[in-house]
């Protein structure tokens, strides 16, 4: 059995009883790399650094050292997030050259694991877009079927868990982007409560929707990888509040008290109604207690566009004279709209929010867990135009956010936790994700009752 075939659990578990070698290990990911080049999922991979590395931690094995929970086990980082000497491009030509000194609070702690860091995955420009596409990089491809997307932004993230280039990754969720790529490459994907996993990169602390967070084939290697990266940060406004409040993880999904959210407004593809109603029944089956519940998440998306469009104005903007030519059109279209959005606009995109919060922790007062589908049709076609309307269920639906997955950005505009894992499939193949969603710091609360789901699905 190919090493990069375990589990990180397993992987990390052979390591430490001396079975499998953390070179062996790194060797292999980086094989499975290179036998899959065609998925194109890695923009940098650090093989010499890994190999030293995973040098390292070996001697430490035969010393008898300490060893961390992830001591040896291969990951990739995407992209858009900081690592101390690996170039960090953000997907862009902006920073094509770009090599942090400092890593990011999430690498950083994951290397304080024993993690060894292969390679940083694909994402379009700054995270801007759901489809695998940036000119510094080309296209991305879902392995489970070249034909459909893998999703994005952490498209290569998800891609690479998926083909087993490394058994864990982490991602980046601005507006659904760990959780879209995880339902559509079939992985689990977690978007933790804001501020619980630190991200410092933002540039507005206070108003952060972007998070940082683990992906993997199974719930109980998102949980190894969130377990450690996990846990609040003085330099993060939202780390401040002491230790993490923490509800008792549940034994069993009996009396667990469920809102299923089956459509947000938008129109859902007959199999994934069919799948994911499947999934909740299963639930019900173990003991759940469900009601159909209704929320217009739909509404907020012409709110989450003037936050994303504005940071991106802020961000972006004074680079696109130099860069212009050399950055993708769905970019630069972003940027111009930002800049045509007022200062009212972006007031009453936080009103929004707030109404969004309140609407969300009144339901939480009645509800353990929201549960809905990830997104509402499967992986949409490869060539898809983002810009234009998209087909869900063979109908014209609308725009993509609004009409593919009103169910994810709410939770980045109000930080409630929400993590997509896989319930099925559709007749052709295609994954299909469940997202749960729950109280703010209910992360490893969700991670537990996914871990049933995982058990009651088989």
């Amino acid at each position: 059995m190919d090493l990069m075939d375990h589990s990180a659990t397993e992987l990390a578990a052979l390591i430490r009883d001396r079975k499998a070698s953390p070179v062996e290990a790194v060797q292999a990911a980086l094989s499975r790399i290179e036998a899959r080049r065609e998925l194109n999922a890695f923009i940098t991979v650090t093989g010499e650094q890994a190999l030293d590395a995973a040098r390292r931690a070996e001697a430490a094995v035969m010393a008898g050292e300490a060893l961390g929970p992830l001591h040896g086990v291969p990951y990739s980082v995407k992209d858009l997030t900081l690592t101390a000497g690996v170039r960090t491009t953000m997907g862009s030509a902006i920073y094509e050259d770009f090599v942090p000194e400092e890593d990011a609070v999430a690498v950083a702690r994951a290397k304080a694991a024993g993690a060894i860091l292969i390679g940083k995955t694909t994402t379009p420009e700054f995270g801007h877009k759901q489809v695998a596409t940036a000119p510094i990089f080309g296209r991305t491809l879902n392995p489970i079927d070249a034909r459909y997307t893998p999703g994005a932004s952490s498209s290569g993230a998800a891609v690479a868990v998926a083909a087993g280039l490394g058994s864990l990754a982490l991602g980046t969720d601005g507006g659904g982007s760990i959780r879209i790529p995880a339902s559509c490459c079939g992985i689990v994907g977690l978007k933790a409560t804001l501020g619980v996993v630190p991200n410092l990169q933002a540039p507005d602390l206070y108003s952060a929707n972007s998070f940082t967070g683990p992906m993997a084939r199974d719930v109980a290697d998102t949980q190894l990888l969130f377990d450690a990266i996990k846990g609040f940060d003085a330099r993060d406004p939202y780390g401040l509040c002491g230790p993490m409040p923490r509800r008792a993880r549940p034994a069993s999904l009996r009396g667990l008290r469920v809102a299923w959210l089956p459509t947000a407004g938008n129109p859902v593809d007959p199999e994934v109604e069919a799948v994911t109603t499947a999934a909740v029944k299963a639930m019900e089956r173990e003991g759940a207690v469900v009601e159909t519940v209704m929320l217009d998440f739909v509404s907020l998306e012409r709110h989450f566009l003037v936050v994303l469009q504005s940071m991106l104005a802020a961000r972006v903007g004074a680079n696109l004279e130099r860069f212009g030519d050399r950055l993708d059109a769905t970019l630069i279209d972003a940027v111009r709209k930002g800049r045509q959005h007022s200062a009212v606009d972006l007031h009453e995109a936080t009103f929004a929010k707030t109404r969004c919060f309140t609407e969300l922790q009144a339901l939480f007062g009645r509800f353990d867990v929201l549960v809905s589908p990830t997104v509402s049709a499967p992986p949409l076609p490869i060539d898809m135009d983002v810009s234009g309307e998209v087909e869900i269920g063979g109908k014209p639906a609308g725009t993509i956010r609004g009409a593919w997955y009103p169910y994810t950005y709410p939770m980045n505009l109000t930080g409630h936790p929400a993590l997509s894992m896989p319930c099925g499939k559709s007749t052709n193949g295609l994954p299909i994700g469940l997202q749960l969603a729950g109280r703010w710091y209910d992360d490893d609360y969700l991670l537990a009752i996914a871990g049933l789901v995982e058990q009651a699905l088989g």
